[in-house]
């Protein structure tokens, strides 16, 4: 084999090893992206002061897979028309109620580290109401303008929440992991 052919065919190589990395990487990110991570843009202000409008974040959709939401998750919930960035506030067999701006589950007071002062006081009566099996009570933490299980959304199945919100990726002034 001459000297140029010997160059041509380690070029050949060379662009379909190139060729094969790029094709791996963009299989693994398309995996990544379908089953176990993606992205989710923030609108309005219901989760205000801790998720702000127009915020992206990367939310985690295996953990819910292997295990349950907690109490104070920040999770995704898709419905036919769009997905909802939420708190999870009452889990399934608890009773939730909102009483003079503090929040009783089975009748505990529960303390919300994430609210402000002003956000618990502007928080109307709400309940009592016992949680089913299979449903979850969520909230936005900007609980005077949030649309949430007191006011349009109801409960949420388990099935509807389809990942946690794991961290804020933009603005880049604002990386940080959810809270």
């Amino acid at each position: 084999m001459s000297f140029l052919a010997e160059i041509k065919t380690k070029k050949k190589n060379e662009w379909l090893e190139w060729g094969k990395a790029i094709i791996i990487a963009i299989l693994i990110a398309l995996f990544l992206r379908t089953f176990i991570f993606a992205t989710s843009i923030v609108e309005g202000e219901s989760m205000g002061p801790t998720l702000q409008d127009g915020e992206r974040v990367i939310f985690n959709k295996l953990v819910y897979l292997i295990d349950e939401p907690d109490r104070g998750d920040i999770v995704i919930i898709q419905r036919p028309t769009k997905n909802y960035v939420k708190r999870v506030i009452g889990l399934p067999g608890e009773t939730v109620e909102i009483k003079d701006g503090e929040l009783l589950i089975n009748g505990e007071r529960y303390i919300q580290n994430f609210l402000t002062e002003e956000a618990k006081l502007q928080t109307n009566n709400y309940g009592p109401v016992t949680i089913p099996d299979e449903n979850y009570f969520v909230m936005g933490d900007n609980r005077a303008i949030s649309k949430d299980s007191r006011n349009g959304l109801g409960l949420i199945l388990e099935s509807e929440i389809i990942g946690k919100s794991e961290i804020i990726i933009f603005p880049i002034s604002e990386w940080e992991r959810t809270k």
